[in-house]
């Protein structure tokens, strides 16, 4: 646990979180591997958890009717993947699935919610850790929808 403590406060995501938020959060955390063509979690399916990936590739989809899922953003090593545990109502807005074999730290968000609700101020650091995923998110589904549409437009 000491070492995942020190990975976690050497990573982007966690940096400048006190030592005692870093050890609160680290026991949430749990190692997972998914094989290519997992999927991590399905839209709207209960958001209880996040990763932060330590090797492999994890496609984010999203399903329009008629139509093939399409890929709106692809997480590699370092990134984190999964905001729904933080903001209610709890759900998963996309699918995730493992592209290749993918190893990742799992933290428990039912877990963190509940020392969130401790400590409001580890509540704040997660949220505005949270919130530019959420941003990068949305413009990465954006970009794909116009690049969608446009290819539509020029047929």
């Amino acid at each position: 646990m000491e070492n995942l403590a020190r990975i976690l406060a050497a990573h982007p995501f966690f940096k400048g979180l006190e030592s005692k938020y870093i050890d609160l959060i680290v026991s949430c955390a749990a190692n997972v591997r998914f094989d290519p063509g997992t999927f991590i979690f399905r839209e709207g399916g209960e958001a209880n958890q996040f990763f932060i990936i330590r090797e492999g590739e994890i496609a984010l989809e999203i399903h329009c009717e008629g139509r093939e899922p399409i890929t709106v953003q692809t997480l590699k090593q370092g990134e984190v993947l999964g905001w729904g545990w933080l903001v209610p109502p709890y759900r998963w807005h996309q699918d995730a699935q493992a592209v290749q074999l993918t190893r990742a730290f799992a933290f428990d968000g039912k877990c963190l919610r509940t020392k969130c609700q401790e400590d409001k101020n580890l509540g704040y650091e997660l949220l505005i850790r949270v919130l530019p995923l959420m941003g990068r998110g949305l413009e990465a589904t954006q970009l794909k929808f116009l690049e969608v549409f446009k290819k539509n437009d020029l047929k």
